[in-house]
């Protein structure tokens, strides 16, 4: 009994060091939801050359990607801490810190109001008060707007919602130069009609998971058909925003390709997904969800390339 009790201390002291210190660095991590993050970081960067017509240094770039991240971050904990009830009941977010306990409510909590904080801070000190006040904007549309308001009681969400993700274009560009103009509120306006297209996937997928959770997604409230029509509109709206580029920036070739190539393919995809809706087949929303990311990710880089070549 006493060896078992000496072995069980020995066990519980290497589970309570690093692997547990590691966990517990993990868990914070996944609180900010990374992945959301990154892609919002993509958008940020484009929108700062074309401010700049150039590179802009290195050290605005970097002090504005650490701010930006530190807000969608503080964005992603709140939604966490906020949408817990709801993320134990689905298969998709069962594994988040707050349903699995390797973060307390608490500390999830003070977590993103810091994070929050520190955010506008730093981006008022190393930017300027515009980009610190966008930042903020966009947290309170995140969480209050969207997670409070919306998500619980309209199929519409995420069409308004969405707003939220569109604001690190407005940040970038507003790091740049301290003002905004109409290129980075064309830019928002791809980001806003793209981010419907992008989601409304997942709800086709996880349709169950938010039937379960009681979150009138389109995809739980309206039929496959329906949900796939309404992204085909929005990704034509896309495409036909993007494209509004060419002329008022104006941008050149890489770009302008770019736009219309990778703008064809979301177009057949969006297609495809409703083609198989109408016939009663369950299609592939998943592969238009992943290349939503891939259109955006490339379509960002080519915005950022254009501006630094000289023809």
């Amino acid at each position: 009994m006493v060896t078992g009790s000496l072995h069980a201390a020995r066990g519980d002291h290497t589970q309570g060091g690093a692997p547990n210190f590691k966990r517990t660095i993990k868990a914070y991590i996944a609180l900010t939801k990374p992945r959301v993050m990154e892609l919002l970081l993509v958008v940020t960067v484009p929108a700062m050359i074309l401010a700049e017509r150039g590179m802009p240094s290195l050290w605005l770039v970097v002090a504005t990607l650490i701010g930006g991240a530190m807000s969608a971050g503080s964005a992603g904990a709140f939604n966490c801490y906020i949408d817990r009830d709801m993320d134990r009941k689905m298969r998709r977010t069962k594994n988040r810190p707050l349903v699995t306990g390797d973060v307390s409510e608490r500390n999830a909590l003070i977590f993103a109001w810091v994070l929050g904080i520190v955010s506008v801070i730093w981006l008022f000190f190393t930017t300027n008060w515009l980009a610190a006040l966008l930042s903020a904007a966009a947290n309170f549309f995140y969480v209050v707007i969207y997670t409070l308001l919306l998500k619980r009681r309209s199929e519409q969400n995420i069409v308004w919602g969405g707003i939220a993700g569109c604001f690190p274009v407005l940040i970038g560009w507003a790091a740049v130069t301290g003002s905004l103009e109409l290129t980075p509120w064309i830019f928002f306006l791809v980001i806003f009609l793209w981010t419907p297209p992008h989601y409304w996937p997942l709800s086709i997928k996880y349709r169950a998971d938010y039937a379960a959770a009681k979150v009138p997604m389109l995809g739980v409230v309206r039929t496959r058909s329906t949900v796939s029509l309404q992204i085909i509109l929005y990704t034509w709206a896309t495409v036909a925003a993007s494209l509004l580029l060419i002329p008022i920036y104006p941008m050149g070739i890489v770009y302008s390709g770019a736009a219309m190539l990778l703008g064809g393919y979301v177009i057949v995809e969006a297609h495809l997904l409703y083609s198989n809706a109408i016939r009663g087949r369950d299609g592939k929303p998943m592969r238009v969800f992943h290349g939503s990311i891939g259109y955006l990710t490339l379509l960002s880089l080519a915005m950022a390339v254009d501006p630094l070549l000289p023809f």
